[in-house]
């Protein structure tokens, strides 16, 4: 499922491509994806209009259009991508890695293209997701979400974080106290700062709880600058036969906070 860094990295394909494009058509008309909103209100609400920001907090997405008109919601569900065309048909793309198949190979299904924004000079953006778990949508709900992964404050990630007695994972996973982690960021983040997934967090004391932020941050930059959270230390590692890369020894399997989980029994305390 695409995280954080897999969002982000459809956001720029957005901020780098499409805005300011006058919007001609839109194809709203799968109403599983545009889910409660009818064919035809998204765009009623777009045509004639630009996109004129791309906006991201955690794993959701949305932009801003021109004339203070209607916030566009895009939620790449578990394997969705962005991909942006220009006039004469070359796309750039971005968000979740399609192993073994691009948003543009010959190959693809149009069906699998959920939702189309067409541009008057020509290009199009369309949300490309295979298993049809993306959602658009207008004015996009944010109030339950906490401060960004990547951008919150060292004070408050403090706060949020050693509240209750939840393990410290779940607690990584929990939307509306940081906003953007998923199941591979928490276990890159945790292996990283060698802290137990099973650790409850009112056992974290500040210096532990610095820790695991400059993990987190340094390994959200990381993924974002590699493409993805997959490309992280320790994800390859995450399998039965798996062991640490740092210390070799063999990787331990639990569940925690309903999520599978891998990490390091010897290194993680």
């Amino acid at each position: 499922m695409p995280e954080l860094p897999e969002v982000e990295t459809a956001r720029a394909v957005i901020a780098e491509a499409a805005l300011d494009r006058e919007i001609a058509a839109v194809d709203d008309s799968d109403t599983w994806v545009c889910r409660p909103l009818p064919p035809g209100q998204i765009a009623a609400a777009l045509v004639g209009r630009r996109l004129v920001a791309a906006n991201r907090r955690g794993k959701t997405m949305w932009c801003d259009t021109s004339d203070d008109g209607p916030v566009l919601s895009l939620h790449l569900g578990m394997s969705g991508r962005i991909v942006v065309t220009d006039p004469d048909g070359h796309p750039v793309e971005g968000g979740d890695p399609v192993r073994g198949l691009s948003a543009v190979s010959p190959d693809r299904d149009p069906v699998w293209d959920r939702f189309t924004i067409e541009f008057a000079d020509g290009g199009v953006l369309r949300l490309f997701d295979k298993r049809r778990l993306g959602r658009v949508g207008l004015d996009p709900d944010l109030t339950r979400l906490g401060p960004d992964a990547g951008q919150v404050r060292a004070s408050d990630f403090r706060v949020r974080m050693s509240r209750g007695r939840a393990p410290v994972k779940a607690r990584l996973l929990d939307q509306s106290v940081i906003a953007g982690v998923g199941n591979l960021l928490a276990d890159e983040t945790l292996w990283q700062a060698r802290l137990d997934p099973h650790r409850r967090v009112d056992t974290l004391d500040r210096r532990d709880l610095d820790v695991l932020l400059r993990a987190l941050r340094a390994a959200t930059k990381r993924a974002i600058r590699r493409g993805g959270v997959h490309t992280g230390e320790v994800i390859a590692h995450r399998k039965p036969d798996g062991h640490c890369p740092r210390c070799g020894s063999p990787m331990a399997r639990a569940t925690v906070g309903g999520r599978t989980t891998w990490f390091c029994p010897v290194e993680q305390v």
